[in-house]
């Protein structure tokens, strides 16, 4: 069996994770997830760890590159309108899809399966985690078996959402045929094995676990991946993970080293791997919830638009929840060098960051007792504020990890400083990111007044990220919980706003109306951004053909990562 000894010891909550893998020979690759995979069906979930993880088996028409331009995949070329596949009138964008692309089953990939995938992500019964990407697409059809032609209800100068990046690859349609709509999620033997385009496919799947699989015979390229079996392993913790890299040498490449700064400088001592840093657009935030999660309510209300939250639809006790944290203080300790400490909700590229809020890197506790003053909430005796005879209670939520209860720790304390009674929860992770739509316990259903967390959107454009804030999107029972506007905000300017990027070619003008979107989120308190924080990742030494990318998945071109020999 696979060398796991050492390394169980060093995750003793990893789980059984360990048994049935794959011989320990330099043609298997080990991956850690330590947040482990719930689905490998990303339509299905919204949390990277399942992203990523489905990335390896599933593909898109294209997906972004370490520098952030688009690279074709299952197309043949990134249409545009000098080669004809962007209409003149900007409604229509037109993709040929590769002729040598075949499913791991052996059949042909046809336009038919991106026309199918379209239908299932846009069924307006089901709950699709990607649904913002196919925002204004008006019809999908295939005028041949390898063209797709996307229409959009009105000119659309960035019409690179639909099949772009490693949230929105391409579903087999003989695979998923009866797995529309509300059947989605029960489509159990298809969203834990589907069938892909990849360099692997899966051999065995077993939820917040283990995801074992193997080389993908009828992958395109030849001799390709280097490494015929792989396995990405869930459980234990980042620290744990970046240990069995760069300590001990067990794993081969480890995700999301979110280790306080001084056991990352530890790690980096280990001699057996090394650290992949770069930063792209993750910002640690923490969520508001402006709708009542009272559990008193019955479903069909409860976390929903129906009912606006008792305390937090009052923008004064955002704006104080806000100033009364202290960022620069979070990042030093939470990150150290791998991330800095941030007031916007899009930290990147460059052009697009605004800027205009930076005033929040200076926390004012006395002016966030004023705010809560002014909303009628009066500090007591016992140092807890009343109003109407209850107390300022809230429930503040996360995944669990040492750096992120650290952060907890230290922002209640100030929020209790301020006379708001804070109760801390933790969710596993592979659980809280899971997406399952049974389950209380996830970031989507937001069963809690506030909860943190890290996002991100992929390539460099945020259009669709924005998008998902829009009225309509909102997780509720009959999206099965699936959604990106978990705050529950609605805002018709801002869709309007929003609408008017949508349809705006001028850079210049984009640049201004993402500043304008994201500056309406974060002083309207909706979204209370904390730190930018850096990709950290690690690999073995042995390990080539690594290339960090921010803009997409870690895993993007895990068809290229190959075995060094020693020495």
């Amino acid at each position: 069996m696979i060398r796991r000894c050492a390394m169980l010891a060093a995750l003793a909550a990893a789980g059984p994770a360990a048994a049935q893998l794959a011989p320990d020979t330099p043609d298997h690759l080990d991956i850690f997830y330590w947040q482990a995979v719930s689905v490998m069906n990303p339509y299905l979930s919204g949390g990277v760890k399942d992203i990523e993880g489905a990335s390896m088996v599933l593909e898109p028409l294209a997906r972004y590159g370490p520098d952030g331009r688009l690279l074709p995949y299952l197309a043949r070329e990134i249409p545009t309108r000098a080669n004809g596949g962007i209409s003149g009138d900007g409604r229509t964008i037109t993709w040929r899809l590769r002729e040598d692309i075949a499913w791991s089953d052996g059949t042909a990939l046809t336009a038919s399966d991106v026309v199918f995938t379209g239908e299932y992500c846009m069924h307006p019964e089901g709950g699709c985690a990607a649904r913002s990407r196919f925002a204004g697409v008006e019809r999908i059809e295939a005028p041949d078996a390898h063209r797709v032609r996307i229409t959009f209800e009105e000119p659309t100068p960035a019409p690179y959402g639909p099949f772009v990046g490693a949230p929105s690859p391409i579903l087999q349609k003989a695979q998923f045929a009866d797995c529309l709509g509300a059947r989605a999620p029960e489509c159990t033997e298809q969203n834990f094995g589907p069938v892909g385009t990849g360099p692997f496919m899966v051999r065995e799947f077993r939820p917040n676990d283990v995801v074992v699989l193997d080389a993908n015979p009828e992958y395109r390229e030849p001799g390709k991946p280097h490494f015929e079996t792989a396995a990405i392993i869930g459980g234990g913790d980042p620290a744990a993970a970046g240990r069995t890299v760069m300590e001990t040498g067990e794993v081969d490449y480890a995700w999301n080293l979110q280790v306080a700064p001084e056991v990352l400088e530890r790690m980096a001592q280990g001699g057996a791997g090394v650290l992949e840093i770069g930063f792209g657009t993750t910002v640690e935030r923490i969520e508001v919830n402006l709708s009542d999660p009272s559990p008193e309510l019955p479903e069909e209300l409860r976390a929903t638009r129906n009912v606006p939250h008792p305390v937090l639809q009052d923008r004064r006790v955002r704006k104080a929840l806000s100033l009364a944290i202290d960022r620069e203080v979070l990042s030093e300790i939470g990150y150290g060098p791998a991330a800095r400490p941030v007031c916007d909700l899009i930290p990147a590229p460059a052009h697009y960051v605004s800027g205009a809020n930076d005033g929040c890197l200076t926390p004012d506790r006395a002016r966030a007792g004023e705010l809560l003053d002014a909303a009628g909430w009066r500090m007591n005796p016992d140092g807890v504020r009343m109003r109407d005879g209850v107390p300022l209670e809230l429930t503040f939520t996360t995944s669990t990890n040492a750096v992120r209860q650290d952060i907890q720790a230290l922002i209640r304390q100030w929020w209790q400083d301020l006379g708001i009674e804070v109760r801390l929860r933790n969710v596993e992770p592979s659980v809280y990111f899971g997406g399952d739509p049974g389950s209380p316990d996830t970031f989507q259903r937001f069963y809690a007044d506030l909860q943190m967390h890290a996002n991100r959107f992929e390539g460099t454009d945020p259009q669709a990220y924005l998008g998902a804030r829009r009225c309509g999107l909102e997780p509720r029972p009959d999206t099965q919980w699936q959604g990106e506007n978990i705050n529950r905000y609605c805002d018709p300017d801002y869709d309007a706003l929003w609408a008017e990027l949508a349809g705006t070619g001028a850079l210049a003008r984009r640049v201004e109306l993402v500043r304008a979107l994201n500056d309406m989120l974060v002083q309207d308190y909706v979204v209370l951004p904390l730190v930018h924080r850096g990709s950290v990742s690690a690999r073995a030494n042995s390990l080539g053909g690594v290339e960090l990318n921010v803009w997409d998945s870690e895993l993007w071109n895990v068809a290229d990562w190959y075995r060094m020999e020693a020495g």
